[in-house]
Order: C-alpha cells, then sequence, then structure tokens
C-alpha cells in the first residue's frame, strides 16, 4: 500500500512539473492575463517569465512584464525591462508610456521629460505621448504646457480619448465653454462607458446652461478668436429663445436640433467638415436624436428621470444602444480649427 501511495505522488509531482512544458508561450501568456485581471501580480509574473523562457525576444509579453512589475510597485525592474527593449526598432509607444508611469511614481520628473522628448523622435504622431508631457507639465504646475501638448495630441491623433479628457477639463477650469463643450462630446462618443464619461456629461451639462444664461452670446463668441467658434455660436444663438424656460436636457434636444439643422443649412459643414457634426446630424435624420441627448443630459441632470425616460421609450432606447454598441466612432485627420 505504502508503495501505492508513492506511486501515485510520484505521478502526480512528474505531472505538475510538465504541466509548465506543456503549454506553448502563447497559453502561458493567456494565464498570465487572467491573473493579472484577478490582481495576483505575483503569479502572472511568475508565468510571464516561464512563457518568456520560450520566446525571450516577444514584445508583447515584455511589454506585459513591465507592466506588472509597475502595478507590483517594483519600479526598478519595471524601468530595467523597458529599458532593454526601448531601442528595438519594433518597440511601440506603449513602452514609453510605461517607463513614464514608473518616473512619475518615482517623482523623477527630469528623467522622465528627457524619455518623453526621445519618445517624440521615434513616434512624432504619437497622441499617447503628448498626453503623459501634458500630464507631465500639468503635475508640475504648468497648465499653459499642459494643454498645448494635449491640443498637439488633439490635432495629430484625433482618435485617442485621453487628450480630449484632460482638455475638457482644463477648458472647464478656465471658462472656454466652446470648446470644452467641442472637446467634451468628442470624449463621451470615444470613450462611452466609464466614469469619465459620466464626469464629462456633469460637465457638458453646466456648460450648456452657462451659455444660456450669458448676457450677451455674440460678445462670448468673439473671444476665441476662430471663425470656426464664431459661427458656432451664431448658429447657437437662433435658438436662444427655446431656453426661455430653463436649460432641461428636452430643452437641449431641441436646442441642438435646431443648430444641426442651421448648421447644414447655411453650408458651414462645407467651410468646415467636422465629424461630430456629421454624427449628430445622422442620429437625427435616423430619429435617434432624442435618445442620445437623452444619454448624455438626462443621466447629468437626475439619472432617475432618464430611467423613466427609458421605460416610456424602450424601443428608441433599446435601438440607441444597439447602434451605440455597433458602431466606432472615428475622427478623420485634418478636422482641427485652432
Amino acid at each position: 500500500m505504502k508503495h501505492i501511495l508513492l506511486f501515485i505522488v510520484a505521478l502526480l509531482i512528474l505531472s505538475f512539473s510538465t504541466l509548465g512544458q506543456n503549454q506553448n508561450a502563447k497559453q502561458l501568456y493567456a494565464t498570465a492575463k487572467e491573473f493579472i485581471k484577478q490582481g495576483d501580480y505575483d503569479n502572472a509574473t511568475l508565468v510571464l517569465n516561464n512563457a518568456l523562457k520560450q520566446e525571450p525576444y516577444n514584445l508583447e509579453m515584455l511589454e506585459e512584464l513591465a507592466f506588472v512589475n509597475y502595478l507590483k510597485r517594483d519600479f526598478a525592474e519595471s524601468i530595467n525591462v523597458c529599458k532593454q527593449i526601448m531601442d528595438r526598432p519594433d518597440v511601440d509607444e506603449q513602452v514609453f508610456q510605461i517607463l513614464g508611469m514608473n518616473y512619475k511614481a518615482l517623482a523623477e520628473n527630469k528623467e522622465c521629460a528627457k524619455m518623453y522628448k526621445a519618445a517624440l523622435k521615434k513616434f512624432p504622431n504619437s497622441g499617447v505621448i503628448y498626453n503623459e508631457i501634458g500630464e507631465l507639465m500639468a503635475a508640475d504646475k504648468n497648465l499653459i504646457g499642459a494643454i498645448e501638448q494635449w491640443e498637439k495630441g488633439i490635432e495629430l491623433a484625433p482618435n485617442y480619448s485621453n487628450n480630449y479628457f484632460n482638455a475638457t477639463n482644463f477648458y472647464a477650469s478656465t471658462g472656454n465653454l466652446f470648446k470644452e463643450i467641442i472637446y467634451g462630446e468628442i470624449f463621451i462618443n470615444l470613450e462611452s462607458y466609464s466614469t469619465r464619461t459620466a464626469n464629462v456629461k456633469a460637465l457638458l451639462l453646466e456648460a450648456y446652461k452657462k451659455i444660456y444664461t450669458s448676457n450677451n452670446m455674440q460678445q462670448q463668441s468673439l473671444q476665441y478668436h476662430s471663425d470656426f467658434a464664431n459661427r458656432f455660436f451664431e448658429t447657437l444663438a437662433k435658438s436662444k429663445n427655446l431656453a426661455d424656460d430653463g436649460i432641461t436636457p428636452e430643452v437641449l434636444t431641441a436646442i441642438r436640433a435646431r443648430f444641426i439643422i442651421d448648421w447644414f443649412a447655411e453650408n458651414n459643414q462645407d467651410k468646415y467638415p467636422f465629424r461630430l457634426f456629421d454624427h449628430l446630424q445622422y442620429l437625427l435624420r435616423e430619429g435617434m436624436f432624442e435618445a442620445y441627448n437623452e444619454w448624455i443630459f438626462a443621466t447629468a441632470a437626475n439619472p432617475s428621470n432618464y430611467a423613466t425616460w427609458i421605460n416610456t421609450y424602450p424601443k428608441q432606447a433599446e435601438a440607441f444602444k444597439q447602434f451605440q454598441q455597433s458602431r466606432v466612432f472615428k475622427l478623420p485627420l485634418g478636422q482641427y480649427y485652432k
């Protein structure tokens, strides 16, 4: 009996020792990703290192290893991994992003800024790097420098959402209602389901309230020194009387519908083609405009009222939900108007 038990134990030890060998690097990488989702970073590190024994030059796995070490707060090891791969010809911008996160965590801002400068030489159109530089400058209280970086990121990489998020919050704090509205609405279309989305929806609602409580909308538009902004406010001013009874989600739906109709009727879109306004026109034409505006403004004003609206108009709500989940909102290059 004793010999049988020893034999079973030996088989178990052998099976466990060969388990990792029987899994290829791809399978081990998938296992490591699951450990990361569970917050088990030690096991993730262990499995990633085993995977890298099979594929020691796999860039994706090395990036993941650097990121896991950052999550473990083993900043020195994370930096070490990043530095091993940052000069490779196939390196991507995420490596520099992870490296920057480590430097920021260690408050090594000068080294971080130097590294970002090198990163821009490799990736001159990187929205990721411009956003990271902007956040580094903002942490150093250089907000003017920060917004210049976020604006550059928006211009060169119009589908990277973080630059819009940071720019929206900057302009909300400085009273630039035009850019707060434009960048905020682009952001919630690029990133539709997050806690940040809810925060930006609230900013959008407040920005529209401020616009319509202003005594002189035309004078307000002149502060932006932009023909695009002037046309925006001139078109919006035509619906000023709709706000006489206050700004509610329903009133904003009417105001914004009138804006889109007038914007295209006056051929503004010919001079200033703008994907966001194309998107709004499509929603208006397809009967989803009310649902879209309720999704933005009713959730910000009163979530219980939004729930009531969904229960009252379930078909409209479901149609918009299906559309939103099935489409990818993308902006083309070249639609950046200072």
